[in-house]
């Protein structure tokens, strides 16, 4: 069976893609959502939990612009450039991974007041909890899609339906 290349950079190098391109980002993404929950609950803009929030979103956008560049330039150009894809499941686990960088991107930005400045500090919550939202479909998305057999959205109706189901 083929692989994405979404699967196909995870398993490389092991430990380390998959601890780069898959636990850091995921371990951000988690930890924004529970602290998102907790200042959601105590209204608590302040503490710890606030404080943690705004360091990880800080951290996590910019830590996934650089993946973003990085991949977006050694991969993303090349595969096009040489008609590489692998079909239309690769196409869309990389997409919508490299799709990340928006609401993490977002998530920093209204970290760093460079984005929702005339908000209150409940209407920038419910951006920073959508931006979270987002991040989490889109990297499910890409993980779904990744996971798959690339070729599986290609048929060859030549070639009659697969036997081997």
């Amino acid at each position: 069976m083929a692989m994405t290349h979404y699967m196909e950079l995870l398993a490389s190098n092991q430990p380390w893609n998959l601890l780069i391109f898959m636990a850091v980002p995921v371990i951000c993404a988690e930890t924004l959502a529970i602290t998102e929950l907790i200042i959601l609950f105590t209204r608590n803009f302040h503490g710890t939990a606030r404080k943690i929030n705004k360091v990880t979103g800080i951290f996590a956008g910019i830590y996934f612009l650089g993946i973003f560049l990085y991949l977006f330039t050694t991969a993303v150009i090349p595969i096009t450039a040489g008609g590489e894809w692998r079909g239309v499941a690769d196409v869309i686990a990389v997409g919508f991974y490299l799709l990340g960088i928006i609401p993490l991107g977002g998530i920093a930005l209204l970290e760093l007041g460079l984005l929702g400045k005339k908000r209150t500090q409940e209407q920038e919550l419910a951006l920073h909890a959508t931006f979270v939202g987002i991040f989490l479909v889109i990297a499910h998305v890409a993980m779904i899609f990744g996971m798959l057999d690339p070729h599986i959205f290609i048929s060859d109706l030549s070639q009659g339906m697969p036997v081997d189901m």
